[in-house]
């Protein structure tokens, strides 16, 4: 099991502190303790102090204070801050990594491959998009008069990351706003503030000046709102549940700030009858399963046409079966815990209640023996529910795949699309054009055809519907976070005169 003797090995360099405020760590000053607690044991390794408001508000100060030298600095200059940012997280690419999975409870090879690279992979792009932002070419549109288009930092983004992936969303939340010439404060899930600040004390080491990148470490109820609500606050980005995204929407209307919400999925995983069988049931396992389900683009409801259904689902069945559950420190493991017991009972009371009306295929239950102690669920496939149960139209956030029959591609396409959600869905066949028509009328943000989960920096994340609106990643997110100016010059003393007349008549 889990050695004991692995603990946070960056105890020293954040020496008890989860606040980062102006380029120095700090306690929390609300008075209140809370532990990150390892989810594959129970243990507590990391004890801080949480943020209070006046904390929220000594963080916003501290960036609105950087702002105006930060975003007078040149694309040039920002660009080579962030390439000096990519080479530090590379040469603590094992530290991030370890961080990640102790807190998370994710096995160590997928920080390791996926998350920690994924992240300096993402801050290359945005060091190298940082020299690429413009606007239109100037151009004579209205007689004599030239106009142009700037795009321009907004000022302090308040952005509230949650606890799936806390390394990669602190870097899609920080990276695009000051690549664009921000300051930014983030709030990172308490559960999860190891890795947000140590990226914040690794951009600090980089040479990014202080108060540019901040973290406050707290409640959403108490931090998160006061982020959202804050006068000088000019834009909020938050990824979450579509409940709390709401709740955001609503304070944030308040002040009229910028809005970019990220918020749940149900992706649907549509099976035509002339796919690769084989190839569809391992894209399932690892599509539904990454991250221990724990993603909003994880395929959750696979729809399969009915010729290959009962094989689908046998298969599938296996390969779930044979997934191996354990440490994730321990080489051969696949799938790491949920992130807490009280999100492993959540998860298992969807399969509970599921089990009146349809089939759990295999799992449903937390395993025994020396995993008892840790947030551990067993790889779950449910068959045979209705379209309208709550296991097929609620986002579970676990190891759980539900299967579902089609017939017809018009029944197939309808049903992926009978869900509040549209993040991101994936369409299996050997048929450009069944593929192509499925990428088209599917609703949402990414389709991947023969493929689930992966995600590259250059291209948008971001969904349809209830899964919120804005990008992540890409250069379509690092335009959200600029604001759009329209720049006009009279080119003639007699235009300016011509003008006058005609408003004001002919006057001395």
């Amino acid at each position: 099991m889990h050695n004991p003797g692995h603990r946070f090995q960056a105890q020293d360099r954040l020496a008890g502190g989860a606040q980062y405020i102006g380029g120095r760590l700090t306690q929390g000053t609300s008075g209140r303790t809370h532990a990150v607690v390892n989810p594959a044991t129970g243990e507590e390794v990391y004890t801080y102090e949480l943020a209070s408001t006046a904390d929220v508000d000594a963080a916003v100060a501290a960036a609105r204070a950087a702002f105006p030298g930060w975003a007078a600095t040149t694309p040039g200059e920002r660009s080579d801050a962030l390439h000096r940012f990519a080479a530090v997280l590379a040469e603590r690419a094992e530290e991030f990594a370890r961080a990640e999975s102790l807190q998370c409870g994710k096995p160590l090879k997928l920080t390791r491959e996926f998350d920690v690279p994924g992240t300096i992979d993402n801050t290359a792009f945005f060091a190298g998009a940082a020299r690429h932002l413009q606007g239109q070419s100037a151009g004579e549109y209205s007689g004599d008069h030239t106009s142009y288009v700037r795009r321009e930092p907004i000022g302090v983004v308040g952005s509230i990351a949650p606890w799936n992936y806390p390394l990669q969303m602190a870097a899609w939340k920080i990276l695009p706003a000051i690549a664009a010439g921000n300051t930014i404060v983030l709030k990172p899930a308490e559960l999860t503030p190891l890795t947000s600040l140590l990226f914040a004390e690794a951009a600090t080491h980089a040479g990014i000046p202080d108060g540019v990148v901040n973290i406050v470490t707290g409640l959403g109820k108490e931090a998160g709102e006061h982020l959202v609500g804050h006068p000088d606050v000019a834009m909020t980005s938050f990824t979450g549940s579509t409940a709390v995204g709401k709740r955001v929407a609503e304070i944030a209307t308040s002040t009229v700030k910028r809005l970019h919400l990220e918020l749940g999925g149900k992706a649907p995983f549509l099976v035509f009858d002339d796919a690769d069988l084989e190839a569809a049931v391992h894209g399932a396992v690892a599509g539904s399963l990454i991250n221990t389900g724990q993603d909003c683009t994880a395929a959750t409801r696979a729809y399969v046409q009915r010729p290959l259904y009962d094989a689908f689902v046998e298969r599938t069945g296996a390969l779930m079966a044979s997934v191996r559950v354990g440490d994730p420190f321990a080489p051969g493991t696949d799938l790491g815990p949920l992130i807490s017991h009280a999100q492993r009972d959540r998860v298992a009371g969807f399969v509970d209640r599921a089990r009146g009306y349809a089939r759990v295929v295999t799992g449903g239950e937390a395993p025994q023996g020396e995993l008892k102690s840790g947030a551990y669920y067993a790889p779950t496939l449910v068959a045979d529910a209705a379209q309208d149960s709550e296991i097929v139209q609620a986002e579970i956030f676990g190891p759980v795949l539900v299967v579902l029959p089609f017939d017809t591609d018009d029944e197939g396409i309808a049903l992926a699309n009978d869900t509040p959600y549209g993040l991101a869905a994936s369409a299996w066949s050997r048929d450009v054009y069944r593929a192509n028509r499925a990428t088209r009328e599917i609703k949402a943000g990414c389709v991947w055809v023969n493929d689930h989960i992966p995600i590259i920096s250059e291209m948008p994340h971001g969904g349809y519907k209830a899964s919120g609106f804005g990008k992540d990643m890409s250069a379509y997110s690092f335009e959200e976070y600029t604001q759009v100016k329209h720049v006009m010059f009279d080119n003639t003393a007699v235009a300016r005169k011509d003008w006058h007349r005609t408003v004001f008549g002919d006057r001395p």
